[in-house]
């Protein structure tokens, strides 16, 4: 392969790879999805593994990472009994799965935070002088809670693709716009 056509082929998984990190994702996950993107086909754990330069080991904990993320999917081939790996080539979608799975996790954990946190509040008896304080803090919580139920829509808006409608993909058009 032509020198010029690799190197540029690594620049843009350096910089998915990079990208990664905004969505607060590894750098090895960004390298490993860019690295199949380029190889336009589904890879398997040898190939990922000798293109990236990590262990098999490594690699499966990096694949099995990026499927609870949804960015990517095991399939197989017919007639072989190896595992391939294949990412969504939709950058849209790629974008929709790290947002809302990032955004889900932190949802479900301050879910259950608010639960306890609330229960302590209402079960614990504090002085007449606390009093106020203790119902500022459930006003507070359940303001909090409101906040991460807003993000759960927002979630549901980004994941029904209704984002779309109002923040269109460019799609079609070439350099000059046509």
């Amino acid at each position: 392969m032509d020198n010029f056509i690799q190197d540029k082929k690594e620049q843009f998984i350096d910089k998915i790879a990079e990208n990664m990190h905004a969505f607060g994702i590894s750098e090895t996950v960004g390298r490993v999805l860019g690295t199949i993107y380029m190889n336009r086909e589904p890879m398997t754990l040898d190939e990922l593994s000798d293109a990236t330069g990590m262990s098999k080991m490594r690699m499966s904990q990096v694949v099995r990472e990026m499927v609870e993320l949804g960015i990517a999917d095991k399939v197989r081939r017919k007639g072989d009994r190896k595992d391939y790996i294949q990412v969504e080539n939709d950058y849209y979608q790629t974008f929709i799965s790290l947002f809302t799975s990032n955004w889900q996790r932190e949802v479900r954990k301050s879910r259950a935070f608010g639960q306890r946190f609330i229960k302590d509040i209402h079960q614990t008896e504090v002085s007449k002088s606390s009093q106020q304080e203790k119902e500022e803090l459930a006003q507070e919580m359940e303001e909090w809670q409101n906040y991460y139920e807003w993000i759960d829509r927002v979630v549901e808006f980004f994941e029904s693709e209704d984002i779309f409608k109002y923040v269109p993909k460019k799609e079609g058009e070439n350099i000059n716009g046509k």
